[in-house]
């Protein structure tokens, strides 16, 4: 392993980071909060267009915060795709609510409408859907809104993978009464660790700092009138995501030549298929993944290996779906198809990401193409 590490998907700095940073320091703002704090919130805000953001410790805080908002509590049911990773739905258990896991799609991997039409046959008043935009490919938003709309339930996007994804021209994250962001340090921004929530209404923005800040009373001493959390972004941090943000669009570009050049290099290899994209949206292509015909003799983990051993290379298996959690596994499951099989499940079994870093070179690149086109 002397050979230098290829990454899934790493941080990539710029420069601009370190002035905001720095400014947080020479002014003696490192504890949490601050103008870096405010500003990032403003600067989101205005590249999505989404009204109101309150920066927050990280995507899975603000899930929780959404889900605070809407008033879940014991017993609830909240509908959430199942193709996705634990961050997803842990916020539901949190306030001891029940997922409802939703089927993937085969055209997007993300949650199925017609699934979602059924589950409502048996739970016609869930409190939420939360629905996740996997591997920044938007979901199929018009027929997903139009079901929430007829059964007047409030929809919760999980944008924390599509940040600058759009559908229909309008960013995902935008769409449902409440949108979600993620900045860990894979996503296609970094803050190192954080999370954004994001609405039209200004009063939810609020109502989510006031919680996120331990719910503290306006008094002059510590008083509070109902439980709080310490989820609020540091101004530190929201620094790094101020000079990240200047390169959001440029990241995009990258990430979207990587998916492209994986495409056309896997083109004449008949088993190999690339994660679909949406043709009503723009992915910002986050990760590059594979899927690989059932009846190969090749599989997720052979590709795996080889890219790890000949190349130092990181790849990794599609999420593995929720249903399938040992921790989830007294929770409910609504296919695809009725009486089917889950479309999540195959993708699981068949897929894997690929080396999506937008720091590649082109022999790094070249390498990774070489080495699984060689096992076919």
């Amino acid at each position: 392993m002397d050979k230098k590490r290829i990454y899934l998907s790493s941080p990539t700095m710029h420069g601009e980071e370190q002035k905001y940073v720095q400014e947080a320091f020479d002014t003696n703002w490192v504890a949490p909060l601050g103008p870096n704090v405010n500003a990032f919130e403003k600067e989101m805000a205005a590249y999505t267009s989404c009204g109101h953001a309150a920066a927050l410790a990280s995507g899975t805080a603000a899930i929780h915060m959404a889900l605070r908002l809407l008033g879940v509590k014991r017993g609830d049911v909240v509908f959430v795709s199942d193709l996705t990773f634990s961050a997803s739905c842990n916020p539901i258990v949190y306030e001891n609510g029940t997922p409802v896991f939703i089927d993937a799609e085969p055209d997007t991997w993300n949650m199925s409408p017609q699934a979602l039409k059924r589950a409502y046959e048996k739970y016609p008043n869930p409190k939420a859907v939360i629905c996740v935009h996997l591997y920044g490919t938007p979901a199929k938003l018009d027929e997903i809104m139009e079901i929430c709309k007829a059964h007047g339930t409030p929809l919760i996007e999980d944008a924390a993978e599509s940040l600058g994804s759009t559908y229909r021209g309008k960013f995902t994250g935008t769409f449902g009464k409440y949108g979600i962001y993620s900045f860990n340090g894979n996503k296609i921004i970094t803050t190192s660790g954080g999370g954004m929530f994001v609405s039209a209404e200004e009063e939810a923005a609020k109502k989510v700092t006031f919680l996120a800040t331990q719910a503290r009373d306006q008094a002059r001493h510590y008083q509070h009138s109902q439980i709080g959390y310490n989820y609020r972004m540091s101004n530190v941090t929201a620094g790094i995501g101020r000079g990240q943000l200047l390169h959001l669009e440029e990241h995009k570009a990258k990430k979207k030549a990587i998916y492209e050049r994986y495409r056309e290099a896997f083109a004449d290899i008949a088993a190999l298929h690339m994660n679909p994209m949406n043709p009503d949206g723009d992915a910002n292509c986050w990760l590059s993944c594979l899927t690989i015909d059932k009846d190969s003799k090749i599989t997720p983990d052979m590709i795996m290996d080889a890219l790890d051993q000949k190349l130092n290379a990181e790849s990794r298996p599609i999420w593995k779906p929720m249903h399938m959690q040992p921790v989830f596994a007294d929770c409910d499951f609504w296919p695809h198809e009725k009486d089917g099989e889950s479309v999540g499940t195959d993708i699981f079994e068949r897929g894997l990401c690929l080396p999506s870093d937008i720091k590649n070179t082109e022999a790094e690149m070249e390498g990774i193409i070489r080495t699984v086109k060689e096992l076919f």
